[in-house]
């Protein structure tokens, strides 16, 4: 992909939740940090095109008991080194984003709600070896452009009732949680229920109207430029835009109103 993207590649990564990784691939969600860390290390390693042998507490490679042998990349990468993000949402994996990663994949970034959370990036980066590297704030954000504000939210109400109701089990939602820190405690307990009961449509119906605008790009170009400026004040200095709806000759079109709303930001100068 790097090679396809002209060396534009930055590879995502994320911990995934028990549900996930214990009933499709096979491995026990247990020290999901200390896993985190150890994979970081060693697909640095692949991508160094070095071979590959580690000995962490979570990860042995190659095994010593058997026929195995260190292993590098028969293929050679646009680039040595390429950039790694961590989708992180509670503290400790936020805090291990600053430490070791290039740059954060947030969710539901929520600019009023986000010092609190650049506190936990911000200690991961206090302990890393280069805390003045370059590091990019990377969120995506649902978009959807036109004059009815609440319109424009609808759609966007299957996408947040399924992360916050449905992604993961009611003892254990990373989504769930951030909502309720973020102050939706009451319509995240709401949502929730609905959404196990399957009942997806009134699950819906009851994310907030609040949530949705804090958490996405809604409205007419001028608003979304708006808040553009806020978001880049905020810390954020990449938009992962999600359109929804449409044929793809329309999400085109959203792109184009995007990158419109951009210029009149001035947030991409």
């Amino acid at each position: 992909i790097d090679t396809l993207s002209g060396g534009r590649f930055r590879l995502g990564l994320g911990v995934s939740g028990p549900q996930v990784s214990e009933g499709w691939h096979g491995v026990r969600f247990a020290n999901p940090l200390g896993r985190t860390r150890e994979y970081i290390d060693i697909v640095r390693l692949a991508i160094a095109r070095e071979r590959v042998e580690y000995h962490g507490k979570h990860y042995e490679l190659p095994l010593p008991d058997g026929p195995g042998k260190a292993l590098k990349m028969i293929i050679h990468p646009v680039r040595e080194y390429l950039p790694i993000y961590l989708a992180s949402i509670g503290p400790k994996n936020l805090e291990l984003t600053g430490e070791l990663c290039d740059g954060w994949l947030a969710i539901f970034y929520d600019a009023e709600f986000a010092p609190e959370l650049f506190a936990s990036i911000d200690a991961g980066k206090a302990k890393s070896a280069n805390p003045d590297r370059p590091f990019d704030v990377c969120p995506t954000i649902p978009m959807i452009i036109g004059d009815d504000f609440a319109a424009c939210a609808d759609p966007i109400r299957g996408y947040a009732s399924l992360y916050i109701g449905g992604m993961g089990s009611r003892e254990q939602n990373f989504y769930n949680r951030l909502a309720c820190r973020m102050g939706f405690e009451r319509e995240a307990a709401e949502i929730q229920d609905l959404y196990l009961d399957r009942k997806y449509a009134e699950a819906g119906a009851a994310v907030p109207l609040e949530f949705i605008d804090r958490t996405s790009l809604i409205g007419p170009v001028e608003r979304i430029a708006e808040k553009m400026q806020v978001l880049a004040k905020s810390g954020v200095t990449t938009i992962n835009l999600s359109g929804f709806g449409g044929s793809q000759d329309e999400r085109i079109a959203t792109l184009r109103k995007a990158a419109e709303a951009l210029d009149k930001s001035g947030a991409g100068d």
